[in-house]
């Protein structure tokens, strides 16, 4: 039986669009041109030469985000006023969704001037600098955008609004998980002189395995649904960090698209100092969907529903 639109959006899904991606950029950015104050000078990008990385289009719990991060490299033209021609490189080692929608950090351009200098090509060089940097930057900042403009109807079921990355996710009155996620009963526990129990979440997601891990433990990933920066190398023995510094941890065992097992230390006035959770997260993939469990053991008594709602909101 089909899901109902408002039920069907409710899960995770995700588009892999880098080679539409990489085509935009090399058509949008060869269209940007300024001109000096001086007739006849003028700069503009002349061709894209590489973009290396990864861009999607995700949908989890009715809201689209775009998840991308890319490495765009350059070769940019102009004339002097005297129309002699002047030539570079240009390099912008990260056009992310951090950067363009989160606004975590600014862009890095790195210019190169290729033409012996002289007072006139220094003029094109810093026209390029300043008004074409200005350029670039407004034209990337239309990128998300145009994703989701041009794929979200691969990703979402007509018949309910969808709210985009950047805006705050409605709660649906009446939207659920195909399977609402268990909480089972805690068990008392002493963990290190605190008294603690084991807080057990199970939500299923329309998602394979691989994808749900990937999204988990792939530092570039994590802020599609966290919203925040994340360190993860994914690897055992390393320190994670999410949610911008909120839960910190070290990864314990990793088995791709099966289990991973972390400590968890929740940054909170109200968690033990010092004192660290161990997080087991499983995958049962099943024909059109996967069961994810979430088990949290050595929960302080006393926050087990302030827990239960933070491993819900993953």
């Amino acid at each position: 039986m089909a899901l109902p639109p408002s039920t069907a959006n409710w899960h995770w899904k995700n588009k892999n669009v880098t080679p539409w991606a990489k085509d935009w950029l090399k058509r949008e950015l060869t269209t940007l041109s300024v001109t000096g104050d001086k007739e006849g000078e003028a700069v503009s990008i002349s061709e894209v030469t590489s973009v290396e990385g990864d861009v999607e289009l995700g949908q989890r719990k009715s809201k689209l985000l775009t998840i991308f991060d890319c490495d765009v490299r350059m070769r940019w033209s102009g004339t002097t006023s005297a129309g002699s021609e002047v030539k570079g490189t240009l390099s912008i080692p990260e056009v992310s969704h951090e950067i363009i929608c989160d606004g975590l950090s600014d862009f890095v351009f790195n210019w190169s001037l290729e033409t012996a200098s002289s007072a006139d090509v220094d003029a094109i060089y810093k026209l390029a600098r300043t008004q074409l940097q200005s350029a670039i930057e407004t034209k990337l900042s239309t990128l998300p955008g145009d994703i989701i403009a041009t794929h979200s109807k691969d990703i979402h079921i007509s018949g309910t609004s969808t709210p985009v990355s950047g805006t705050a996710t409605p709660t649906p009155s009446s939207a659920k998980p195909a399977a609402p996620p268990a909480v089972k009963k805690a068990v008392l526990e002493t963990v290190k002189g605190i008294n603690s129990t084991t807080v057990t979440v199970e939500p299923t997601f329309q998602a394979s395995a691989d994808d749900i891990y990937n999204l988990l433990t792939d530092e570039n990933k994590i802020p599609a649904w966290t919203r925040n920066a994340a360190v993860s190398q994914a690897k055992p023995d390393t320190e994670y960090s999410l949610f911008g510094g909120g839960v910190k941890g070290k990864y314990v065992s990793l088995s791709p698209g099966k289990e991973i097992v972390q400590t968890w230390i929740l940054q909170s006035p109200t968690w033990p100092s010092g004192h660290a959770a161990t997080l087991t997260t499983t995958l049962d993939q099943g024909s059109d969907s996967t069961k994810v469990t979430f088990s949290l053991a050595g929960v302080p008594l006393g926050m087990e529903e302030e827990i239960r709602r933070n491993l819900e909101g993953y």
